[in-house]
């Protein structure tokens, strides 16, 4: 991506803690090319699952004096549906909001007002894909599309230009949101892969021996803010790292020295936090976020 394009796909987020991180969003060929990832995905299953229906499913319903084929053509309808449906809902409520095709492409799903990514957008933005995809491929399909004129035609003709508004959708708006993510509050944006995670937490590791942090000041944060508290350790910008100190500060009650660096008072307590959920990770706890209970 050119850095003009970076520019113009670059957005200010600012989470709840406000701090304002910078953003860049998914562009169109990006978002279709994870969505083709997913598509084959889901076609691999229905392959794999139709496969073994057949071979498992038509002598027992032929011994049953039921038509196989058509038991069978219900069942794949179904499972299609819930597929496709679910698929997507599944794996964005999941800690990465991706799924295995945006995970793939480096990209991920967030809010736009910074906040916690909740499962009512997540099933909106979701829900509007079958009038934004699915119908548009079942129009185009269709018998209508091989001839027929009268009001047939038209109402085909009309049909088919009404879905792809919504396929075209994204290319009409700076942000690149589908008519999903509009309804639903979010927007894709790029999340490439992190390297040397393990080194920054040894080298918090080496800080955290100046500092003393009780248990119950740690555990004011929770995944989430892990992952902003590294996004700021990364960018290195020396107002956000004072602004995002002074704040953890506050919430967890530690007095902070005159001499005391930023840098290295959020090392260290990224070190203590990352250190914290990894052992209530290997117990079964998750906490997500400074909400989660």
């Amino acid at each position: 991506m050119s850095d003009a394009a970076t520019v113009k796909l670059t957005r200010s987020f600012v989470t709840p803690e406000g701090v304002d991180l910078r953003l860049q969003l998914a562009d169109a060929g990006q978002r279709a090319g994870a969505f083709l990832l997913d598509a084959a995905i889901m076609i691999a299953v229905l392959v794999v699952a139709s496969l073994l229906i057949g071979l498992l499913g038509v002598g027992a319903l032929a011994a049953a004096g039921l038509k196989g084929g058509e038991v069978i053509a219900v069942l794949w309808l179904l499972g299609f549906f819930l597929l496709r449906n679910f698929y997507f809902i599944g794996f964005e409520l999941t800690a990465a909001a991706a799924t295995p095709g945006k995970r793939i492409m480096g990209l991920r799903v967030a809010a736009r007002d910074g906040g916690r990514l909740r499962p009512g957008p997540i099933f909106a933005r979701n829900a509007m894909r079958e009038l934004e995809v699915f119908l548009p491929i079942a129009l185009l399909f269709s018998p209508g599309v091989e001839g027929g004129g009268g009001v047939e035609g038209w109402m085909y003709f009309l049909g088919l230009s009404w879905a792809g508004v919504f396929v075209f959708f994204p290319l009409f708006n700076k942000d690149r949101l589908r008519a999903g993510d509009l309804i639903g509050g979010t927007w894709v944006v790029r999340a490439p892969k992190r390297k040397l995670i393990r080194d920054m937490a040894d080298e918090g590791a080496e800080r955290l021996l100046r500092y003393d942090f009780t248990p119950a000041q740690i555990d004011a944060y929770g995944a989430k803010e892990l992952h902003v508290l590294e996004d700021v350790l990364r960018q290195r910008d020396r107002r956000t790292m004072r602004a995002v100190a002074d704040r953890i500060a506050g919430k967890i009650g530690w007095v902070r020295g005159a001499s005391e660096d930023d840098y290295d008072f959020l090392s260290a307590y990224y070190a203590a936090l990352r250190k914290r959920l990894e052992a209530r990770l290997l117990m079964g706890v998750r906490r997500r976020d400074k909400h989660d209970a």
